[in-house]
């Protein structure tokens, strides 16, 4: 297998922190995105969004989507928990919370960067106003991840998953936004602050 990758992206960085925790290694090859090298024909053919992260199998074949990645390799390679839950209830509460991470979080937070900064703006319409509301958006979604992390140690359930690692993906990311988890999201805090310290992450962060 193949990983086609840009590292810091948020979206590599999740199946990053997969692999880490997982304990699984994955050659990778590093795809220049703001070059435009996913928008080539040869990439595309790969593809099927044009977007990384991309998984080459064995058999020649691709996946695309980093969740779908994870759970590819979840299943490939078992062990007594799961981060994708570990009961039928578990599982739910984690599809759930990722998609809700996803689709009020990570997704949004991508749309005020890219409006905001004009990063892609030579692919792409950017509206400075929709990346404004955007970003409003993040701010306002905060609350309702910090209540939830009121009342569990993780984002799903008591045992860390794959939620949080988008989440953590997601907290990390909002940084570029100008946006500051400070003290009225206390359980973020604290949750960040353990998740920050687990091996896996650990072992992925940059040394100064």
């Amino acid at each position: 297998m193949k990983l086609y990758e840009l590292a810091p992206t948020p979206s590599a960085r999740r199946v990053s922190i997969f692999l880490a925790e997982k304990g699984i290694d994955i050659p990778r090859v590093s795809v220049d995105i703001r070059g435009g090298e996913n928008l080539s024909p040869e990439f595309k053919a790969k593809s099927l969004n044009g977007r990384i992260p991309l998984l080459e199998l064995d058999d020649g074949s691709y996946l695309c989507e980093s969740v779908a990645i994870c759970r590819y390799l979840e299943e490939i390679h078992p062990s007594e928990t799961s981060l994708f839950g570990n009961s039928p209830l578990e599982r739910a509460r984690v599809e759930m919370w990722q998609r809700i991470i996803e689709l009020q979080g990570l997704m949004v937070g991508f749309q005020a960067f890219r409006n905001l900064t004009g990063i892609y703006k030579d692919r792409e319409n950017c509206v400075e106003a929709w990346g404004a509301e955007s970003r409003q958006r993040v701010i306002d979604f905060l609350p309702t991840l910090d209540q939830q992390l009121a009342k569990s140690s993780y984002v799903a359930s008591d045992n860390f998953t794959i939620a949080d690692i988008s989440a953590y993906v997601f907290i990390s990311f909002i940084k570029n936004l100008d946006i500051l988890v400070d003290d009225t999201l206390p359980h973020i805090q604290a949750w960040f602050a353990t998740v920050a310290q687990r091996p896996a992450i650990v072992s992925l962060t940059p040394k100064n």
